[in-house]
């Protein structure tokens, strides 16, 4: 089943349910009117959300219309938490020498994360409008997955039936900001501004195969400006979505509607490319003594889709950014 939300004018937008190849919609908010309500509810409308999708599929909808992703928010444009980890272990101890940082205790069996800001989150054609290029402008795609409400102490194994959506992710950085940050022990705060998601969230079976033990196993495909820049399989991170919410979980409960993030997704393989710019700043470092590629720029564009192997299209949608300069009102309402 696939979900999405409609921009209606209120701040959680109009939960829609999208046909397999993402041609066609119905609306859905006689079940639910958000797709946060949905989640929150989720016992009580997962079996008529699924059964107007197999309508929808079948083509008996009279009502259906064509889906434009341009139309659609953030599949939740605010949630209660979210947090974002480090799984993949590749781009993290490549981000070490980025920062010239003390390499973490236990990073290999421990997973890393934070806690971002989960009240602004970005469409998937949303101008990313930021402060200054001056502080490194950078994009990060990663997968993400929605929660039920989970229970304190979950274990690994239990974690994965608490996944009810799956999400693509632009988790955007700048990277100015990074090292004092992370040198602070209280972790990101200016250094991330509002997340961005694809239009499509995903329930897991709707992935077949490609949903492989709490994993997204796809290539992610990103380009800068029109240019490849990296396909990093997904089926490599080291730590699965069940340990990361797992870890997320092992002092509180977390509620319905949280989105844990898998961190940016990285490949030891370099013919794979990166999905963000920093990774490879620090590639050219320590292949050719120095970084040569630029943060973004105001007027640049980014895309990313997860697909298979031997597709041309993706479960998720597109994320097609441009970032632009913000215009900032200092004055108080």
């Amino acid at each position: 089943m696939k979900l999405a939300t409609l921009r209606n004018g209120s701040r959680d937008g109009e939960l829609v349910v999208v046909s397999r190849d993402a041609r066609m919609y119905m609306s859905a908010s006689a079940i639910a009117p958000n797709l946060l309500d949905a989640i929150e509810r989720w016992q009580a409308v997962a079996q008529p959300l699924q059964a107007l999708s197999d309508e929808l599929n079948a083509s008996r909808v009279a009502a259906a219309r064509h889906f434009v992703p341009a139309d659609c928010g953030a599949p939740l444009p605010r949630c209660y938490q979210w947090c974002d980890a480090s799984a993949f272990l590749n781009h993290g101890r490549l981000m070490e020498r980025a920062f010239n940082t003390p390499p973490i205790p236990d990073f290999d069996s421990t997973p890393v994360m934070y806690q971002g800001a989960s009240d602004d989150f970005l469409g998937p054609y949303d101008d990313v409008a930021l402060p200054c290029e001056a502080d490194g402008i950078d994009f990060e795609g990663e997968f993400g997955v929605v929660l039920a409400e989970t229970p304190m102490g979950v274990d690994a194994d239990s974690a994965l039936g608490y996944v009810r959506l799956v999400v693509q992710i632009n988790d955007w950085s700048l990277r100015s900001y990074g090292p004092r940050e992370m040198k602070s022990g209280f972790g990101f705060l200016q250094a991330k501004p509002s997340t961005s998601f694809a239009p499509i969230a995903v329930t897991p079976d709707d992935l077949g195969a490609a949903w492989n033990n709490g994993r997204v196993s796809m290539n992610l495909h990103v380009s800068w400006n029109g240019q490849w820049f990296g396909h990093p399989h997904g089926s490599e991170m080291n730590f699965s979505f069940g340990q990361l919410i797992a870890h997320a979980a092992r002092t509180r409960r977390l509620s319905a509607g949280t989105i844990i993030g898998s961190g940016t997704v990285s490949n030891a393989a370099r013919a794979n490319g990166s999905a963000c710019i920093a990774e490879r700043r620090v590639i050219e470092m320590i292949d050719e003594g120095s970084a040569r590629t630029p943060f973004m720029r105001f007027g640049d564009r980014v895309r990313m889709q997860a697909r298979l192997a031997d597709e041309h299209s993706g479960p998720f949608g597109v994320i097609d950014q441009r970032v632009v300069k913000a215009e900032t009102d200092r004055r108080a309402s």
